[in-house]
Order: structure tokens, then C-alpha cells, then sequence
């Protein structure tokens, strides 16, 4: 087994349970747009359809074919069209209004902190690699507690990279002071978090919550993360 100092971890879908804090988000902003009187109903659909666009962006932009910014307004708009609204405005409106709250939210996967705590008493260096956006993420690891564990993180605004581009991986090797050797990546995206760390040459963990069949060879695969117990 390799000698490893640094963890890299990514923080959306791995740590810090996006669809779960979206949800929560999500309803509130449904309620302070008063969307139900709008005709957008069941809430239950709209959340659904908010993760079906957010998930083809996100995608759309760890590719390179849209910003930051189309991403953020976007994704909403492209949820109000399903219900045959199509104010660019409101959806702008709406945007802000989740990037307000979003962040402030705490849930994370089961054994987060318990694990952190583990790895950082075994002596590991943690650290994060994350395509969110520098200010949102800030707020998420203080807001949920996360922050006194990690001692880089490196974002894709901070970078000028994105994963799954080698060079977002080797800022963040340079900013932590480590060799590829003794580190690995740890994320739940096949693409940008297994596959970037793979065309990087560092080794990786997918971690697999949602227990997503693939091929790509991870040097380590888990479905809850206490199974890291059994890595580091």
C-alpha cells in the first residue's frame, strides 16, 4: 500500500450532501417566489427537475461549454421552462436567492465528521479540490463545521482550472507542497474526480454512494465513507 500524506477530497455529492441541502434550499425559495401560485406544482416535480438541468450543466461546464455564470442562472431557468415559464428575470431572481441560502446549510453524508477526525488523528493532511464556485464553498465547510479539518482548498475560480484537467490536480499538488506519490483524490464524480485524478497520475478513491456501476478502474472503490478505515 502506498505511503500516502495528502487527501484530496472533493466536497459536493462526497462530504457535503448537495441534493439533500438543494432540497432544503429549494424549498424555501419555492415558498419566498411563491411559485405554487406561479402553476409551478407539485414541489416535488420542480426540485426533480432543478436536479435533472443542474446535473446536465454542471456537466456542460466542467467541459469548458458554458461559465460560471450561465450555469448558475440557467439551471433555474431551464427548471421554470418545464413549467412553461420563461423569464430569464425571475430565474436570474431566483439564483441569488439560492446562492444566498445554499451555503448556509449543514448536512453531510453519514461518518463525515467521524472520519475527518480519524484521518486527522492518524496524521493525514486533507485537503479540497472542488469545481464549485470560491465564496460558495468557503461558506459551506465554515457553516458546516468542515473547515478546521482541511488545510488547502483549492478551487476551480482560484486555479483557473477545472477537474477533470490535470492542471487543476497539479496546482493543488504545488499549493499543498506534495509529491504525486503521497497523495490521491477522493471524490463520488467518475469524470472529473476519477478520471481527472487518473490523467494526473494520482491515485483515487471513488467514493460511490449511490453504488453507480462503472469501468473505470479506481484504485479504491467504497459506499459509505467509514469503509476509509479499511485505506488509510
Amino acid at each position: 500500500m502506498a505511503a500516502y500524506k495528502h487527501l484530496f477530497f472533493d466536497l459536493d455529492h462526497t462530504l457535503w450532501d448537495f441534493d439533500a441541502n438543494a432540497k432544503e434550499t429549494l424549498t424555501e425559495v419555492y415558498t419566498y417566489f411563491e411559485l405554487e401560485a406561479k402553476g409551478v406544482y407539485p414541489f416535488i416535480d420542480f426540485y426533480k427537475q432543478y436536479l435533472h438541468h443542474n446535473e446536465i450543466l454542471w456537466d456542460r461546464y466542467h467541459k469548458g461549454f458554458i461559465s460560471s455564470d450561465e450555469l448558475k442562472w440557467k439551471r433555474m431557468w431551464r427548471t421554470m421552462l418545464e413549467f412553461k415559464m420563461g423569464s430569464e428575470q425571475l430565474a436570474k431572481d431566483m439564483s441569488v436567492h439560492f446562492l444566498e441560502i445554499l451555503p448556509t446549510k449543514k448536512t453531510l453524508f453519514p461518518h463525515t465528521i467521524e472520519i475527518l477526525n480519524y484521518l486527522t488523528q492518524k496524521g493525514y493532511k486533507l485537503h479540497l479540490i472542488t469545481n464549485g464556485f470560491e465564496k460558495t464553498q468557503w461558506s459551506k465547510i465554515n457553516n458546516s463545521g468542515l473547515s478546521p479539518y482541511f488545510t488547502h482548498m483549492i478551487t476551480s475560480e482560484a486555479s483557473n482550472s477545472l477537474k477533470p484537467k490535470k492542471e487543476i490536480f497539479e496546482y493543488a499538488l504545488n499549493k499543498a507542497g506534495a509529491s504525486l506519490s503521497e497523495s490521491i483524490m477522493l471524490g463520488d464524480n467518475l469524470d472529473a474526480d476519477i478520471q481527472g485524478a487518473i490523467n494526473a497520475g494520482m491515485d483515487c478513491v471513488f467514493v460511490n454512494h449511490l453504488k453507480i456501476p462503472t469501468d473505470i478502474k479506481a484504485t479504491y472503490i467504497i459506499h459509505h465513507l467509514k469503509e476509509l478505515e479499511g485505506i488509510f
